[in-house]
């Protein structure tokens, strides 16, 4: 795992986003994926940071931005392992849409969202997942918003690999991004990563009360509607691997996308006078 090292985090002490990190180590250790074999793309804030601790490459793109940066990676060059990693305000707020199109899209990139129900970053502002009543700097009564459910818009969005941990799990969640990696298609894996600083309530005792192993209550992650079912249960949050299915990635769609990585191909010199010639024509001048 030491190749997958870096500089030491600097995230406030006891916070969640450390177990991502080291269980995202763990799985690319144990998969023997070499770090100049794998991207790392991030957004903004707390979660955003994990690139600079990471032994791999890595791109901090801007806020919501990590799957159209992922998604051009991965097509550029389809033999690198690319990982996206974001925190609830970047992936669940400003680029919840593009979440959507990747599901559907089913590209070949595992999706990790570091949870934690704040805007950290900021001073801990109300985010997408903050629950209903939550009082924050920015919702100081408490918000009236009801939160998103992020795994069932995944799995109504048409994802073919959705899972679920709690930081403090390390194994489970190295165990979970590793079947997300290996998955030809999209991944989403959901990460309840405790705020230590703004969020006193959802406490690692807390979410470990409130959790169940979605194995251990019978579930049957390769069943759409028992997948639906259970992420609409209200007195329990299921974690573990929550569904998953056989589909097309987004490159066996393509035909005209050659079996080689587009980087790997030779630069074609094309004479633009004569790939434009048709909009030049009329205007003999910008010709000369």
């Amino acid at each position: 795992m030491a190749a997958y090292e870096r500089d030491h985090p600097t995230w406030c002490p006891g916070c969640g986003d450390f177990g991502v990190l080291k269980a995202l180590q763990k799985a690319l250790a144990n998969l023997r994926i070499a770090p100049y074999e794998t991207v790392l793309v991030s957004g903004i804030g707390c979660s955003g940071k994990i690139t600079t601790y990471f032994g791999g490459y890595g791109l901090h793109t801007t806020h919501g931005r990590t799957l159209p940066a992922a998604t051009g990676i991965k097509m550029a060059n389809r033999a690198l392992t690319v990982i996206a990693a974001g925190g609830d305000g970047d992936g669940y707020g400003i680029g919840v849409g593009h979440l959507i199109h990747a599901c559907r899209r089913n590209i070949d990139v595992t999706y990790i969202v570091m949870d934690n129900g704040v805007y950290g970053n900021t001073k801990g502002q109300t985010a997408p997942t903050s629950p209903l009543g939550f009082a924050s700097s920015s919702t100081p009564y408490g918000s009236i918003d009801v939160p998103i459910a992020p795994l069932a818009l995944a799995v109504a969005s048409g994802a073919t690999y959705v899972a679920q941990a709690v930081s403090s799990q390390v194994d489970l969640l190295a165990g979970l991004v590793e079947g997300g990696i290996k998955h030809p298609g999209f991944s989403l894996i959901n990460v309840f990563s405790p705020c230590v600083t703004y969020d006193k309530a959802r406490t690692y005792r807390w979410w470990k009360d409130h959790i169940r192993l979605a194995e251990d209550i019978g579930h049957d992650p390769h069943d759409f509607t028992q997948a639906v079912a259970l992420l609409n249960r209200e007195d329990l949050q299921p974690v573990g691997l929550i569904f998953q299915k056989d589909s097309p990635p987004l490159f066996e769609r393509l035909p005209q996308f050659p079996v080689s990585p587009l980087v790997s191909l030779p630069p074609i010199a094309e004479d633009p006078y004569r790939v434009f010639s048709r909009y030049f024509e009329p205007y003999p001048a910008y010709t000369q």
